[in-house]
């Protein structure tokens, strides 16, 4: 078995292996799934020296059992074939990393929590403090317009992206200021009085949650009801807001930045809408908030790049909501809020197959066939003639965030 195989080299691989060899297998294992971005950082980061961190990489593999420790062989084959001889390791058995199968990840319906070990790192000064006292005082603010009172149609299914973002937030460790269809202005004041609020003291972050198509009066003839977003960092920054100076500032955007759907086949403006060649089974509904683009320790994940739509199911809600909550849910426990936002954007997922009706927020009309397929869940966009790019963005965290989900 390929795990005794290890056990039996260990002591001489402790020995022999070099640094960049070290690196180049967790490299190798990130590759593989077989390590995430924590448990590789874990390894280099928090053991002093050559030998430790050797022997934790062999330990930890080891652990995970012989498909695992099967993956580092070969890889050390490959890397190191003079080292692969000296310690007596046999091919014969074993498979190149290349043959290894990618597996998708099953997606959990509920937030997992993090471990006992994990924890561990809250001691490592490369992450944001936190613990069980800033995590009881954890606040977030989240905004969410459904209805309209002019010419811009409802945001059907954003109720369901509410309830999803309060369960996220609860579960997470946040008490939850709610709002429902503001203006504008409205959006500001309740950033200004969340400013204010008791537990910003002694939280160790918040989140942000905006989901809209502007301010809900907004209407074509007159001045528009737009919500600046640099208003959010002026409003959370340390001139405004000093009780989250050093604190992450997590800000999460569900909004269109533009009226290009962001693929070769586009709206022109305020034209007629498009009837793609794809048969009619996905219509899908755009958010068209109009965003006006000083700051630390804030980072954003917008839901499509600038001058695009994003889209809107009127039942499950909006895909990007869909697939942070994935993408959270699963892998919170282990990974920081960066490697979560590079999860969601390219996250793949698969459409339900019935037909449903989405129109977009000008009442334009869009058919898609359903097809398989969150920054990697995004690159295979399950629409076929749609393109949607969630896009991290003015990201001045100086150290790693982790939530520790249920510590």
């Amino acid at each position: 078995m390929a795990a005794d195989k290890l056990k039996k080299v260990r002591t001489k691989f402790v020995e022999k292996a070099s640094m960049s060899l070290i690196k180049q297998l967790l490299d190798d294992l990130l590759d593989n799934g077989i390590l995430n971005d924590g448990q590789k950082d874990s390894i280099l980061e928090e053991n002093g020296t050559k030998a430790d961190r050797a022997r934790n990489l062999i330990d930890v593999v080891k652990a995970k059992g012989n498909k695992a420790s099967e993956i580092l062989i070969a890889s050390l084959e490959s890397r190191d074939s003079s080292l692969f001889s000296e310690l007596g390791l046999s091919s014969a058995q074993t498979a190149p990393p290349a043959a290894e199968p990618k597996l998708e990840p099953t997606w959990s319906t509920t937030l997992l929590h993090t471990t006992d070990d994990f924890c561990s790192k809250l001691s490592n000064r490369d992450i944001y403090p936190a613990s069980k006292n800033s995590i009881s005082n954890r606040v977030a603010l989240l905004i969410t317009n459904i209805k309209f009172t002019y010419e811009i149609p409802n945001r059907n299914g954003a109720e369901k992206d509410e309830e999803n973002m309060e369960i996220l937030m609860k579960g997470l460790g946040y008490e939850v200021v709610k709002h429902r269809n503001l203006t504008a202005k409205a959006i500001d004041e309740a950033l200004k009085e969340f400013a204010k609020h008791p537990k910003l003291k002694k939280t160790d972050s918040v989140l942000v949650v905006l989901m809209s198509h502007c301010g809900v009066d907004w209407k074509r003839e007159r001045k528009a009801d737009e919500f600046p977003i640099d208003n959010i960092y002026k409003h959370l920054g340390p001139e405004n807001c000093p009780a989250l100076l050093d604190k992450p500032k997590i800000i999460i955007i569900q909004a269109c930045r533009g009226g290009d759907e962001g693929a070769v086949v586009v709206r022109d403006g305020d034209g007629p809408a498009l009837a793609c060649d794809d048969a009619g089974e996905e219509d899908i509904e755009d958010d068209n908030l109009r965003l006006v683009n000083k700051e630390k320790d804030f980072s954003s994940l917008l839901s499509c790049t600038p001058d695009t739509v994003s889209y809107r199911h009127p039942v499950n809600g909006s895909f990007l909501i869909q697939y942070v909550v994935e993408v959270f849910n699963t892998f919170a426990r282990e990974d920081h809020v960066e490697e979560l936002f590079r999860k969601v954007s390219g996250k793949k997922y698969q459409l339900m197959t019935q037909k449903h009706h989405m129109a977009s927020s000008n009442d334009d009309s869009h058919t898609f066939a359903s097809s398989t397929q969150v920054m990697q869940r995004f690159e295979d966009f399950p629409i076929q003639r749609e393109k949607q790019m969630p896009t991290k963005d003015r990201c001045t965290l100086t150290k790693h965030f982790y939530f520790f989900p249920g510590l």
